[in-house]
């Protein structure tokens, strides 16, 4: 006889732990990972605050860019009425006015840095009137 001999347990006693453990895991696992995928009521109302204040700031950024005195000319002189352009700008889609405030952003600083000639830059106001007023027809 060894100072370590295995202990031996019967099978069914052995086939009864592994059936508890097997048991055991499963019950409390699913409810583990459920807990993970819950979301907090403040966290919830943080994330639609913060939406709410992008999509707020992305409206002003175009109302401001179609506010300008070229988009003014521009928009006159292709018969589009200025005020019905601006007020269609909220009906466009979360992504439309990331879009639009990305690309007016970007063509306001290049046209300050010289870079965007006075043509490109009418050219660009009708893109987003057009994209704003076929948006806000659809």
């Amino acid at each position: 006889m060894t100072l370590f001999a295995p202990a031996r347990i019967p099978a069914r006693r052995l086939f009864t732990a592994a059936l508890a453990g097997l048991f055991a895991v499963c019950l409390f696992a699913p409810a583990t990972r459920a807990q993970d995928h819950l979301v907090t009521p403040d966290v919830l109302q943080q994330q639609v605050q913060d939406n709410a204040a992008t999509r707020r700031q992305n409206i002003e950024t175009v109302t401001n860019f179609l506010s300008t005195p070229i988009a003014q000319r521009a928009m006159k002189s292709r018969h589009y009425d200025p005020v019905t352009v601006r007020s269609a700008i909220p009906t466009l889609t979360d992504a439309q006015l990331a879009d639009l405030a990305s690309r007016a952003n970007d063509a306001q600083q290049k046209f300050a840095a010289g870079g965007l000639g006075s043509g490109v830059l009418l050219l660009l106001i009708l893109i987003i009137v057009v994209i704003v007023v076929v948006a806000a027809v659809h």
